[in-house]
């Protein structure tokens, strides 16, 4: 009928086949939904990511704000993605953190960088993750 070459060649196929038909079902299974994250930027007057300056002032002023923060390993991953927008040397923290002591971390940090009077706090704290919506 078949030789064992062959047979090897069609259950391989049909393997792969199995296991590529689950992993789209289980990607298209869960949709992400961050919107309620992102309603913060639409607030009239919000300072968004896309205003960030080109200049090479605040260029520089913002990657030595976020490479303090990243360089610091007990902040959450939360902490580590703020965003950080500089216009004119005045930085802006957005984004959601864990704690109030990761807030005041993240601007003292900013602060320590772009000098007192000169950061914009607009952090949130996230809501605590309980059992049934942890993953």
């Amino acid at each position: 009928m078949f030789s064992n070459d062959r047979k090897i060649t069609v259950v391989s196929a049909l393997m792969v086949g199995a296991l590529s038909a689950f992993s789209v079902s289980s990607l298209a299974q869960a949709p992400t939904d961050n919107s309620k994250v992102n309603k913060q930027d639409r607030v009239k007057g919000a300072v968004t990511a896309d205003q960030q300056k080109e200049n090479a002032t605040d260029r520089e002023l913002a990657q030595k704000v976020r490479q303090s923060i990243v360089r610091d390993k007990a902040l959450s991953t939360y902490a580590h993605n703020v965003k950080v927008i500089t216009r004119s040397g005045q930085v802006t923290l957005r984004g959601p953190v864990r704690s109030e002591e990761e807030k005041n971390a993240l601007e003292a940090k900013a602060s320590e960088i772009a000098g007192a009077g000169h950061v914009t706090n607009e952090l949130t704290i996230a809501p605590s993750r309980t059992k049934s919506t942890a993953k």
